[in-house]
């Protein structure tokens, strides 16, 4: 017989040892505060559903992204039906610098939010964990996708963004 203790105490030391993932997401996927709270308890609450299934040959971090990104997937096309708004990408997760440069530099990470927000659902995600410095076999192994197609994936948003970016100079 497990005993469910040890595992409800070992199911909580990992989730405050790796909270920045699961909050990280869905600060990624809800604007709404309140929105944000229930993707938090719903990505936490599939985290344990799936707990006695994790295979420790995945690192746990892949693990959890996976759950987490698929979960918010699914709340924001549920959400993005019943209300139609845009989502912002915290800034924290972009982790740049402020330069003396100031206003330019905050501009173009207010711009770059909101063109990663206007992206599909598995861009944004692919981006996220690109903001994250993941490797193409992480990615790959999180988003159930082969790394050749990731880096085509990345190379085609950036390409994207760049654009996106051109068009805004250019006016």
């Amino acid at each position: 017989m497990i005993n469910t203790q040890a595992a409800s105490d070992q199911f909580l030391m990992l989730i405050e040892q790796n909270k920045g993932i699961v909050y990280k997401v869905a600060n990624s996927y809800c604007k709404d505060e309140e929105d944000r709270k229930d993707l938090v308890q719903e990505i936490i609450f599939q985290l344990w559903k799936s707990f006695s299934r994790y295979d420790d040959q995945y690192k746990l971090s892949t693990w959890m992204y996976r759950i987490a990104l698929n979960v918010a997937i699914s709340f924001y096309r549920k959400e993005s039906r019943r209300r139609d708004y845009s989502t912002s990408i915290n800034p924290g997760i972009l982790n740049f610098t402020e330069d003396k440069e100031g206003p330019e530099i905050e501009k173009n990470i207010h711009l770059l939010q909101q063109f990663i927000n206007e992206l599909k659902e598995l861009d944004r995600a692919l981006m996220i964990l690109y903001l994250e410095e993941k490797s193409h076999k992480e990615m790959a192994e999180i988003l159930g996708l082969s790394e050749t197609n990731i880096a085509t994936k990345i190379g085609r948003v950036k390409e994207k963004l760049k654009q996106k970016f051109s068009n805004i100079h250019k006016d």
